[in-house]
């Protein structure tokens, strides 16, 4: 473990715009992977016809996703640069994975969007912008990248530069949270070193960026919530449940409860990068083992907290939702999945309480009968099964969703207040 602060760091964007490469060159320059396994990368990406991809390689090491030229999971990687130490959160750019976006890109503090000079602003970037702010990520680092495609152009560089701006003044992105660089992932311009071949850029390169994130403050005055991931039976040790904590800390011995299971034990041992530790913090992905509670007993989409605090059911909940796109209008009653932290539940709209401006946040009419793309509204909702949420107001690592229907994000929004069940 490095004692320097840490951050999760999500690399986002449009399918094909260069991100597992980006996420290789960042490895490659901090020194996270040695030359001898880029250039095995190389060879083997030559074999099979793909040159050029051997950075992309370094994410992509599912031998189907090689196939494919496509990211599907959400790859884990460290590396450090003179300020943090990073885990990137590679997420996959292509539609049929954004369930892993969400979920992927709510653990990170920030993001580098990665956008191609020669394509610009794409649908998945609107996306992936949008789901961003949702999810609750501060900063956004956008590398213009594949430079070397348009000859590192400054006039293209400035266009995709504007219609980024633009498309984030759209989702309420503030653009002085947001810095520019122009890159080339598959030569290495101003990735770590600043590029020749852009001598009418005077910025900081992309690791310079990095370097001056904001720290993230730790939420550890908030109690224990840890979303389930996934549980694993472990010999030896028994039923682990693995997940982020997002917000207070998690200690051997604390008494805990997951919820909806509505069961809970001892924590025994505590386990994070295959050692074993005493206490953990948010930010943390860990695994742990609790006194009593079998794989049945517990799944993915629970969340672990205090037993003399544990996280709250919904039996309702009032959100404000932003409707991205939907092909026709929303009534209530209508019944999409809602993703939030871990859990997919689906959730019937049972009211539309009132609709607002989404810019000033005023409400504009009271008990609308419909909303539709672009539209703003506060909703009352009920979860079709018991589903684990908190106020965004008080544990806003918890109080975030999207709502998905028909293979596309419908809309995103933020839990105002939870009805117990």
């Amino acid at each position: 473990m490095s004692d320097k602060p840490h951050q999760n760091l999500a690399v986002i964007g449009h399918v094909d715009h260069g991100k597992s490469t980006m996420v290789g060159r960042l490895l490659y320059e901090t020194g996270s992977v040695p030359e001898h396994v880029i250039e095995q990368h190389k060879e083997e990406a030559e074999e099979k016809g793909k040159g050029g991809f051997e950075f992309a390689y370094v994410m992509d090491n599912l031998a189907e996703e090689r196939e494919r030229g496509v990211t599907i999971d959400i790859a884990h990687q460290e590396f450090d640069t003179d300020e943090y130490y990073f885990t990137i959160v590679d997420c996959p750019g292509h539609r049929d994975f954004v369930k892993n976006m969400i979920t992927g890109a709510s653990q990170a503090d920030n993001a580098v969007l990665v956008v191609a000079a020669d394509d610009g602003v794409a649908p998945q970037t609107r996306e992936h912008v949008f789901l961003s702010r949702t999810l609750g990520i501060d900063e956004l680092i956008v590398a213009v990248n594949k430079m070397d495609v348009v000859d590192y152009d400054e006039g293209e560089y400035d266009s995709v530069v504007s219609d980024v701006k633009d498309l984030f003044g759209q989702v309420g992105f503030n653009t002085d949270d947001a810095s520019f660089v122009p890159t080339s992932a598959f030569e290495g311009d101003n990735v770590s070193e600043s590029s020749e071949n852009t001598p009418w850029y005077d910025g900081e390169t992309l690791l310079e960026s990095l370097n001056s994130l904001p720290e993230p403050s730790p939420p550890t005055d908030a109690p224990l919530r840890l979303p389930i991931q996934d549980v694993y039976t472990i010999s030896g040790i028994g039923t682990v449940p693995v997940g982020r904590i997002e917000t207070g800390t998690m200690n051997m011995g604390d008494n805990v409860s997951f919820q909806p299971s509505d069961v809970g034990g001892e924590v025994k041992t505590i386990e994070m990068h295959h050692e074993e530790v005493d206490k953990a913090e948010p930010g943390d992905n860990v695994g742990f083992n609790v006194r009593g509670i079998g794989k049945d007993d517990i799944r993915r989409g629970d969340v672990c907290g205090p037993a003399d605090d544990p996280p709250s059911v919904a039996e309702t909940f009032q959100a404000q939702i932003v409707v991205m796109q939907h092909p026709s209008v929303i009534t209530a009653g209508y019944t999409p999945v809602f993703h939030a932290h871990t859990a997919q539940v689906a959730c019937t709209i049972e009211s539309i309480d009132k609709k607002m401006d989404p810019s000033s946040g005023e409400t504009q009419e009271e008990d609308p009968d419909f909303i539709q793309s672009g539209d703003s509204a506060v909703v009352t909702v009920r979860p079709q099964k018991p589903l684990s949420l908190e106020p965004a107001s008080e544990i806003p690592e918890l109080g975030s969703f999207a709502v998905r229907d028909m293979g596309q994000t419908i809309a995103a929004g933020k839990v105002i207040d939870v009805n117990e069940a």
